[in-house]
């Protein structure tokens, strides 16, 4: 039997015996193709979106920012759809909408100090583990001694 013509019988094509086949494998197959497009391309999107509308949301008075157009500057102003940012030293006040902000400089190295106080305490409780083990085996061979 040919590989092709039965391929195409598998996915509602015509038989070796010239009749169609049910459309219902080819609806199967689009209804699949979806689903998976959506769980890798929109799925990710929207969540990325969600984290920046609450990056967006959760800016304050005294935050380093940076905005879509690569201007930083500290927030001095925060109203419900703008921000008044100071730019330079000249104290050039600039105002932006929200959707403007890329990032949250102030907010970034929070998180920064935050992650590596974490990793500083695991290394600690690795070494303070490493320690008790060596004094445990140090005790069992000093009884094993005696």
């Amino acid at each position: 039997m040919n590989p092709i013509l039965l391929f195409g019988s598998l996915f509602g094509g015509t038989s070796s015996d010239g009749q169609t086949s049910s459309p219902l494998p080819m609806i199967l197959m689009m209804v699949g193709l979806f689903v998976v497009m959506y769980f890798v391309m929109i799925r990710p999107q929207k969540k990325k979106q969600q984290e920046e509308q609450k990056l967006r949301d959760s800016v304050q008075i005294g935050d380093e920012i940076t905005t879509i157009g690569g201007i930083t500057g500290k927030i001095v102003t925060v109203r419900d759809e703008s921000i008044v940012i100071v730019t330079s030293a000249d104290k050039t006040k600039m105002e932006f909408m929200r959707w403007a902000i890329q990032t949250n400089n102030t907010a970034n190295a929070r998180a920064a100090e935050e992650k590596a106080a974490l990793d500083a305490a695991k290394a600690q409780e690795k070494e303070e583990k490493k320690a008790g083990k060596r004094r445990t085996r140090k005790s069992e061979i000093d009884e094993t001694k005696e």
